[in-house]
């Protein structure tokens, strides 16, 4: 008994992903977040040491490029692979040469995609095993973010995937005249990703971390501040309601950012088990690149009282999670969705389609899985 219980893997250790467009203030939220003591267990993982000024922290040299902070956490460069960085970690813990830790930070640099660092996390079958995704958090500059989201791509797809969006600088005065339609901008790309303004002391390791589904301090998930659906709904965002119509905002398409839009499928009755896997193998398959983020609850036909959880990245999705129950009294199905490129009205239709729901303007379910997917076992559904 012992034997087996101990040759179980441990439980994954969270990884929040920092990001952020050159000059936004990820260094100086960095600094002050390893200050607070509750990270002490923590590994930075960085680019360059020299590129974000973390040098006056360092206390010892242990192996190579890792280094031990003031803090008590470690902080190690990537020098090349990601992936090699997250293994080379494993490898240095499992053999007792670093001391355990409870939490991993990558900071990413200014001018990153974070999609394919999520990829790297999601996609490798013992890293999925041994890390989960916690969150991403976007540093947004109060005075130059608005120009930044116009003119770099990376800047805007960073703010769509964020789970939490650090304002910096809001407290120059130059911020206060692009307030408002930073605000807005925002809105548009990510409604959902709560906000928090570092000069007002609002970024706490407390309300920057744990932004993930599952969370050691918490024994049921609290879906409700995972989704923040009403955030979808409230800004026009959602793509369907009782009766099928579609509400998806309409952007303006002359605008740099119109190809990225956010809006929130829902659904009121369960769900056929099959045809929403189905549904998701089309959607990641056919159009893994354009799906920024997704996740979701969903009530399905087999078991109705333990909703699936559903999280994924372009074409990865981590396998899904069968809850114990509802942890609340909505048991709406409900999807968000970020997507660049995508038109929020055809994935309307696909879902529509490969749920079997009969609207005129919906192309035959038949159609659709006429070459059926393979859904083996251990499919996105498998428990």
């Amino acid at each position: 008994m012992n034997q087996s219980v101990s040759r179980r893997p441990p439980p994954p250790v969270p990884v929040t992903i920092l990001t952020g467009f050159l000059g936004s203030g990820k260094t100086t939220l960095l600094n002050r977040l390893l200050a607070d003591p509750t990270l002490a267990d923590t590994v930075v993982l960085i680019n360059e040491f020299g590129e974000i000024g973390l040098d006056h922290l360092f206390v010892e040299k242990i192996d190579g490029d890792m280094m031990l902070m003031a803090s008590g956490c470690l902080c190690c460069t990537i020098r090349g692979d990601l992936v090699h960085a997250l293994e080379d970690l494993l490898r240095r813990l499992d053999n007792g040469r670093i001391k355990p830790f409870r939490r991993v930070v990558i900071e990413t640099t200014g001018l990153a995609d974070p999609a394919p660092i999520l990829n790297a996390l999601m996609g490798h079958p013992y890293l999925a095993l041994r890390y989960k995704l916690d969150g991403v958090v976007t540093t947004v500059d109060a005075v130059n973010g608005l120009a930044s989201i116009d003119r770099h791509r990376e800047a805007l797809r960073q703010v769509a995937v964020a789970d939490r969006i650090v304002l910096t600088k809001t407290d120059l005065p130059e911020a206060a005249s692009a307030a408002s339609q930073l605000a807005a901008r925002i809105d548009e790309l990510n409604p959902g990703a709560p906000r928090l303004e570092a000069a007002k002391g609002e970024a706490t390791a407390a309300s920057v971390f744990s932004a993930g589904l599952f969370s050691a301090d918490r024994k049921i998930p609290d879906v409700a501040a995972w989704l923040r659906v009403e955030a979808f709904e409230d800004h026009g965002h959602h793509g369907h309601d009782h009766h099928g119509h579609d509400h998806a905002r309409r952007h303006d398409p002359n605008r740099h950012d119109a190809s990225i839009r956010a809006f929130c499928l829902t659904r009121d009755r369960p769900l056929d088990p099959r045809a929403f896997e189905i549904f998701l193998d089309l959607l990641r398959h056919a159009h893994g690149p354009k799906l920024l983020r997704a996740k979701g609850i969903v009530a399905l036909t087999d078991d109705p009282d333990r909703p699936v959880v559903i999280h994924g990245v372009q074409h990865l999705f981590h396998p899904a999670v069968r809850l114990a129950g509802w942890p609340d009294a909505d048991r709406r199905t409900r999807i968000v969705l970020i997507v660049d490129g995508l038109a929020p009205e055809f994935v309307e239709k696909l879902f529509s389609a490969a749920i079997g729901e009969a609207r005129a303007d919906t192309p035959d379910r038949a159609a659709l899985t006429a070459n059926p997917l393979d859904l083996r076992p251990g499919g996105l559904l498998a428990e």
